[in-house]
C-alpha cells in the first residue's frame, strides 16, 4: 500500500479539489482507494459526503466515526487509536471522515514532538497516530493507495500528516503567493523529514509500527490558470515561467543554475490542470467529478467536451503520479485513453 499526501502551506491552490478528483480517477482506473481527510476544515469529507449523512457522522455528542474519533482516546489520555469508520463511497473508494473537532489534538501533536527525542513511549504514538490509523483502514478496505489531504499551514497535524506519507504532490497556482509557499514547503519538509529520522532512533518500543522517514515530492500540479488560444494568459505565463527553478532549488534542493525554461519543459510538472469554471460547479452539485458528468446532469454540447477532456487531464495525471510513486496500475483493468479534444 502506497500512501500519498497533497500540500500545500498556501491555500487556495485548489488541493482538495485535485485531492478528491484524483482518489476518483484512481478507483476508475482498477486501484482501492482510501482518502483520508486530515484538514480540519473537513473540506474533502463535504466533497465526498452529502449533508444528510454528514449529520449522522457529525452528531452533538460523540464523533465515533470520524478522525477525531479515532484520535479521541490519545487526547484524552486514556488509551491508544481506534480503528477508524470507512465511510464506503463505491466500490474502489472509500473515506476516513473528516472532522473539525480535529484541531483539537494540535497541541498534543505539538508537545509530544519534542518529547519523542526523550524516548517517551506515549509521544511516538501520538505522532504516528495518523499512519497508524491510516494503516488501519487501507487494511479494512484492502486499499493499494492512501491519499491524504490536508489544510493550508505548517502546523503540528501537517506535521504528523507528512510523517505519515511516502510522497508528496504539491498543488500550485501561477502567482507570486504559491512560489513563495514554494520557498517556504521545502526546507521545512526537510527539517521534517529531518527531524524524524533522529526521532526514531529514539523509539523505546520495538513493537510500534512507526513510518520510515519518507515525504519524498513526487512533482507538482499547476491548477486554475485562465487559457487562451491554448497558452496561459499573459499574466499567468509571468509566474509558470519561474515555477521550475523555485521548485528545483526549494523543494528539491538543487542549487545548480540552468534548467527547464517553462513547466512544460519540466519532468518535474505532472500537469497543467485548467480552471473548468461552470463544469466543475456542475460536478459540485452533482456530487461527482467532473469526468463523470453525463448530459444528465447538464454536460451537453460544449460541456460534454469539457468533460471528455478533464478525464484526459487527469488520467494522464494520474498515470504520471503512479509513475513515480511506483503505484502499480492494473494494466488489464484500464479502458483505453480518449484522444485528447482538438
Amino acid at each position: 500500500m502506497k500512501t500519498l499526501v497533497l500540500f500545500n502551506n498556501k491555500g487556495g491552490v485548489g488541493k482538495t479539489t485535485l485531492a478528491y478528483h484524483l482518489a476518483w480517477m484512481f478507483a476508475d482506473l482498477g486501484l482501492r482507494v482510501v482518502a483520508v481527510d486530515l484538514d480540519p476544515q473537513a473540506n474533502l469529507t463535504s466533497m465526498f459526503v452529502d449533508e444528510d449523512r454528514l449529520e449522522e457522522l457529525w452528531p452533538d455528542d460523540d464523533h465515533d466515526q470520524t478522525i477525531y474519533g479515532a484520535v479521541k482516546p490519545l487526547i484524552d489520555g486514556i488509551g491508544d487509536v481506534r480503528s477508524p469508520h470507512v465511510e464506503v463511497l463505491a466500490d474502489n473508494l472509500a473515506l476516513v471522515v473528516g472532522d473539525l473537532a480535529l484541531s483539537r489534538f494540535e497541541d498534543e501533536l505539538s508537545s509530544q514532538w519534542p518529547a519523542c527525542l526523550d524516548r517517551q513511549a506515549r509521544a511516538f504514538r501520538v505522532i504516528s497516530a495518523f499512519h497508524r490509523i491510516t494503516g488501519l483502514a487501507a487494511d479494512a478496505l484492502g486499499a493499494d493507495l492512501a491519499l491524504i489531504d490536508v489544510g493550508p499551514n505548517l502546523g503540528a497535524i501537517n506535521r504528523a500528516a507528512l510523517i505519515a506519507a511516502e510522497h508528496v504532490l504539491i498543488p500550485l497556482t501561477p502567482d507570486l503567493f504559491s512560489l513563495q509557499g514554494l520557498r517556504n514547503l521545502g526546507p521545512t519538509l526537510t527539517a521534517w523529514r529531518d527531524g524524524w529520522a533522529e526521532r526514531l532512533s529514539r523509539n523505546p518500543v520495538a513493537s510500534l509500527a512507526l513510518p520510515a522517514p519518507g515525504m519524498e515530492p513526487c512533482g507538482y500540479v499547476i491548477q486554475q490558470h485562465s487559457v487562451r488560444l491554448d497558452r496561459p494568459v499573459r499574466a499567468y505565463g509571468r509566474w509558470m515561467a519561474r515555477i521550475p527553478n523555485v521548485y528545483r532549488q526549494a523543494v528539491l534542493g538543487q542549487t545548480q543554475p540552468g534548467g527547464p525554461p517553462l513547466p512544460s519543459d519540466d519532468t518535474n510538472c505532472l500537469a497543467t490542470i485548467k480552471h473548468y469554471r461552470s463544469l466543475m460547479a456542475m460536478a459540485m452539485e452533482a456530487r461527482k467529478p467532473v469526468f463523470h458528468l453525463r448530459s444528465g446532469d447538464g454536460a451537453i454540447g460544449s460541456h460534454a467536451d469539457a468533460a471528455q477532456e478533464a478525464y484526459w487531464d487527469f488520467r494522464r495525471l494520474a498515470e504520471k503520479t503512479a509513475e513515480r510513486c511506483a503505484i502499480a496500475l492494473p494494466a488489464q483493468l484500464l479502458p483505453p485513453l480518449p484522444e485528447p479534444p482538438a
